[in-house]
């Protein structure tokens, strides 16, 4: 092993070299196939905190032969039990602090249960006589994204997706074992995936990693110095500047120092706001580089590394990424015209995990139609919104305003009502529910959020409440969000 003696992965229960890392997948794997050659693409979903055991169980996973179904940490139990059953998960894993969670749902549908104690064992890992290495047109990953259909859906990458999203990836950013990044992301989405931990290990370089988003201590190691690539959504960046501007002018001395002695940091997963742009620049010193990716393409579009990076734009294709826009008809757009924004290339994903027409319609002549509006300007791209209002980009995730508010609808209190993106400082698009009150109910904000608490992801859960009598519609009886995203913007 190239590597065998630095550190991989640093984690508050230690630091861990590459060997380290390849014993205890190799213990995974062992634990996962037993006496098999290979799971044959069978779906493993897991629970597990971001650190050493997560990267261990998902890369053996693969090791055996597995699709690997990361669960979200936030998530209640109802969402973890859609995606492990609409994943058809035959093994799930969760780490023992999540075992009581977990364990029930893997019974329910006659799943194998394991804990990553479980896995991650002493014992001998054995490789078969014989075995071969996992073919990598074979199905990696599934990693679950909201789309206009309301409940989220599988989004399928193999093995040779992933290895074309992190090559690419490598070249524009230049990646070295030299590098030390920072995971403050979650590891169910392809930002810290792909971004952060494959890009870390793929050049041999360390990733420090922080089990949740902790601004303090995130503060403390990008002034320590010790930080080379750093990369997060608009949302922890303008948490970093309130404690920022909040700390004493040693510390806020202390800190930007720190930062300037960085190569490197991103911002993407969500719009970045010019007015966060332009602080943190006057804070670091340094222009955050956005990007543009999606779940199904990894990134597409990049600002350069070195060069001018130009506020609201999101650059040019990246190494081996193919992009175009079109009009509604599917025609070429004209030069200057915005249209919408469709990629190819070999990092671009397999498939919707069982969803075939939709699948289907996602392409157009082997072009993937990504659902965004986008003009070039001077030659770099400038992305416009959605084609669809029923996506809601907030806080670095991508979420559906349809499953949301099919959720809402079951209040007591609610006769209707409608989910909207609307524009915010910290959260990018904020989550805010407008609903018809049933008669004489009444309902506040905390009241629905309660409420929603076990049925929604956090970052799902509206953070607004407008009640209204009735909901704008139009003479087919479907609710004009448009009227009400202008109603609200006002």
């Amino acid at each position: 092993m190239v590597h065998a003696d630095r550190i991989a992965l640093a984690t508050p229960d230690g630091h861990f070299t590459y060997s380290a890392l390849e014993q205890a997948i190799a213990r995974v794997r062992s634990g996962l196939t037993r006496d098999r050659d290979d799971l044959g693409e069978a779906r493993v979903a897991f629970l597990v905190a971001p650190g050493f055991d997560h990267i261990a169980v998902q890369r053996g996973i693969w090791r055996a032969g597995g699709v690997a179904v990361p669960l979200a940490l936030s998530h209640p139990a109802a969402e973890l039990d859609y995606v492990i059953r609409d994943a058809d998960a035959s093994v799930v894993i969760a780490e023992p602090a999540r075992a009581d969670l977990v364990a029930p749902l893997a019974r329910a549908i006659g799943a194998r249960w394991l804990r990553t104690t479980d896995v991650l064992s002493d014992r001998p890992a054995m490789t078969p006589t014989g075995s071969s290495p996992i073919a990598r047109d074979r199905r990696a990953l599934i990693l679950y994204t909201s789309g206009t259909t309301g409940r989220p859906k599988g989004v399928v990458t193999t093995h040779a997706n992933i290895d074309a999203q992190i090559e690419s990836l490598l070249t524009a950013w230049e990646w070295t074992a030299a590098d030390r990044t920072l995971l403050v992301l979650p590891l169910h989405h392809v930002h810290g995936i792909v971004n952060v931990v494959g890009c870390a290990l793929a050049a041999g370089a360390a990733c420090e990693i922080l089990p949740h988003v902790d601004v303090e201590r995130t503060w403390e190691r990008l002034a320590s110095g010790g930080i080379s690539v750093f990369t997060a959504v608009p949302t922890i960046y303008h948490r970093l500047i309130a404690s920022w501007e909040a700390a004493s002018p040693a510390l806020q001395r202390t800190r930007s120092a720190g930062c300037r002695t960085m190569r490197l940091m991103m911002s993407g997963s969500a719009a970045l706001p010019a007015g966060t742009l332009e602080r943190w620049r006057d804070i670091t010193g340094h222009t955050l580089l956005e990007r543009y990716g999606m779940t199904e393409i990894g990134m597409a579009l990049s600002n350069p590394l070195h060069g001018a990076r130009r506020p609201g734009r999101v650059g040019r294709p990246l190494p081996g990424v193919e992009v175009r826009i079109v009009d509604e008809e599917g025609a070429a757009a004209l030069e200057g015209a915005p249209g919408e924004l469709e990629v190819r290339g070999p990092g671009v994903f397999l498939e919707y995990w069982r969803r075939e027409e939709e699948t289907r319609r996602a392409f157009r002549d082997g072009w993937f139609r990504t659902g965004d509006v986008a003009v070039v300007e001077e030659g770099a791209y400038r992305l416009l919104g959605r084609t669809s209002v029923d996506i809601i980009k907030t806080g670095g995730f991508k979420v559906s305003a349809l499953e949301i508010e099919d959720v809402v609808r079951e209040h007591p209190a609610v006769s209707d009502c409608a989910i909207i993106g609307v524009a915010d400082a910290e959260w990018g698009e904020r989550v805010t529910a407008v609903v018809e009150l049933r008669a004489g109910a009444d309902l506040s904000l905390a009241d629905l959020q309660a409420w929603a608490k076990a049925r929604l992801a956090p970052y799902k859960a509206p953070r607004d409440l407008r009640c209204v009598p009735s909901l704008p519609r139009n003479a087919m009886g479907k609710v004009i969000k448009p009227d009400l995203a202008r109603l609200l913007a006002r």
